[in-house]
């Protein structure tokens, strides 16, 4: 069982996120084969190392001394890893295909250490999340980096950070705002297919807020970036234009005081964003390292 680490790490993701169904987010495996793993070291070990709670989970004594030996373990793989990449180090750029927001706002932070880190050029592939699968599955990128979901027997997703989108406008905004303030303003609004105008509908309707289509509209856009400017030139002597964008997006520009944020009622509009990679390159060593990567930056 010690020669075989992914039943290792699979224990140490368990306890790590306390529950058997966010480990097999984690690790980008389906929730039986977590259980399945977890299973096969008590029947090696021939003694129980957690308790699953409604709550959660507790490791027993012996899950903790096996808790103590895998990070020994993992820290010795890790260390071995690193070395081998010195030896597999090759001459090739490291292709990223990201969503908008991912690859003009997120990624870009961590571009030059990621370089250092996997001794590689990277080049990012901006585009929408479903141009970003289908050039994975057409081996045109190494890795795609989205906030789509987009189910595939070929893909391989694990769970990155989360997203958060907000209104905003170019002039002071309530924290909390109600439904009428969003009835009374100006809106830029996503196009429909949007992902995050969906994800704005659905918050829209759990506060029981009316719906963005009966908002004073006055365009739809498609790109984020064309939104943001949109929004930042706007008539700040009028009634507030505003619209939804993810807080990355304008991050500096809230900094700077050029820009202000609200949310809906006490909601936070939340999503999750993913790390996608072929299933056929699971245990590239390349691969892992950007993925341990960013699993500890996010």
């Amino acid at each position: 069982m010690l020669t075989d680490f992914a039943k290792i790490e699979t224990f140490l993701t368990v306890v790590r996120e306390k529950s058997f169904s966010k480990a097999s987010a984690k690790l980008g495996i389906s929730q039986p084969a977590v259980t399945q793993q977890m299973k096969y070291i008590e029947d090696y070990l021939d003694v129980q190392i957690v308790d699953r709670k409604k709550n959660g989970i507790r490791l027993t004594k012996e899950g903790q001394m096996l808790y103590s030996i895998g990070q020994k373990i993992e820290r010795c793989v890790n260390n071995a890893e690193k070395e081998l990449l010195k030896i597999m180090n090759k001459d090739v750029t490291f292709v990223f295909g990201a969503s908008f927001i991912i690859g003009n706002y997120i990624l870009p932070r961590f571009l030059n250490n990621l370089k250092e880190n996997i001794n590689n050029d990277v080049s990012i592939n901006v585009s929408v999340s479903h141009k970003a699968i289908e050039d994975l599955l057409d081996k045109k990128i190494d890795m795609a980096l989205v906030e789509n979901y987009i189910p595939d027997d070929n893909i391989i997703y694990r769970e990155w950070m989360e997203d958060e989108i907000v209104i905003f406008s170019n002039q002071p905004l309530p924290a909390k705002a109600k439904a009428k303030d969003l009835l009374s303003y100006r809106w830029v609004c996503r196009n429909p297919d949007s992902h995050t105008r969906l994800i704005f509908k659905e918050s829209l309707d759990k506060a029981n807020y009316p719906d963005c289509d009966t908002f004073n509209v006055t365009s739809e856009v498609t790109s984020a970036t064309t939104i943001v400017q949109t929004v930042l030139h706007s008539n700040k002597d009028d009634v507030p234009t505003v619209s939804v964008v993810s807080r990355n997006a304008i991050e500096s520009l809230l900094k700077a005081g050029a820009l202000y944020e609200s949310r809906i009622g006490n909601q936070k509009m939340v999503r999750k964003l993913y790390i996608a990679h072929r299933k056929d390159r699971k245990h590239d060593a390349f691969i892992e390292n950007v993925v341990d990567y960013l699993l500890k930056i996010k």
